[in-house]
């Protein structure tokens, strides 16, 4: 591994030298020649232009040459952290849509259990009104029964006074009656049936 990037190191030194002899001659040939130039200039084509495009194409081809690989592990780096980018993207995304879809399942879950509490509630309001309902009903039994007790025992005392009423007035008459009906001579022969009555 050493010796490959030491052979590595040795061609990309041996290409820059190479390339800065190349680059150097045409211009040491151009200042050689310097004295045509000014004559020759607007002529077309001449050989300083040749040199300028050889030392073009050679720096273009050097450059190429020496820039594909890094500029190659560049672009390649980049793709991959890109691709890693997107990927930790998308593990991001499926972790949200999973979060998102327990969310739901948990907010389905209390939609039902508040449907489940509601109809409980609803339940036992009914249970306690039908409860509410019979005991007011047995109490409303319980009342009419006392009151027909209570209106048969104050009609019995009433009636009771009242014949006792009666038979007192009966009485105070009968007396009365007696007093003014019977004379003295009643009263003797009633007090000699008494007596015989008791000797007897």
């Amino acid at each position: 591994m050493k010796r490959l990037k030491t052979k590595a190191k040795a061609k990309t030194v041996f290409l820059l030298g190479f390339l800065m002899v190349v680059l150097c001659c045409p211009g040491i040939g151009m200042a050689a020649g310097g004295e045509d130039h000014g004559d020759g200039h607007g002529k077309g084509w001449v050989a300083t232009d040749t040199y300028r495009v050889m030392n073009f194409v050679v720096l273009v081809g050097g450059l190429f040459f020496l820039l594909r690989k890094p500029l190659a592990q560049a672009l390649d780096t980049r793709i991959k952290g890109i691709q890693l980018q997107l990927q930790e993207l998308e593990a991001k995304k499926a972790a949200a849509e999973k979060e998102l879809a327990k969310y739901e399942a948990q907010i389905a879950q209390l939609s039902q259990e508040s449907e489940k509490i509601i109809a409980e509630y609803i339940r036992q309001g009914n249970d306690a009104k039908a409860k509410i309902l019979k005991e007011a009903e047995a109490a409303a039994i319980k009342l009419e029964e006392q009151a027909k007790r209570n209106i048969e025992h104050e009609f019995k005392t009433a009636k009771e006074k009242l014949q006792a009423e009666i038979i007192e007035k009966a009485l105070e008459k009968a007396e009365s009656r007696i007093k003014t009906s019977i004379t003295p001579a009643d009263q003797n022969l009633l007090i000699d049936e008494y007596l015989q009555k008791v000797v007897a």
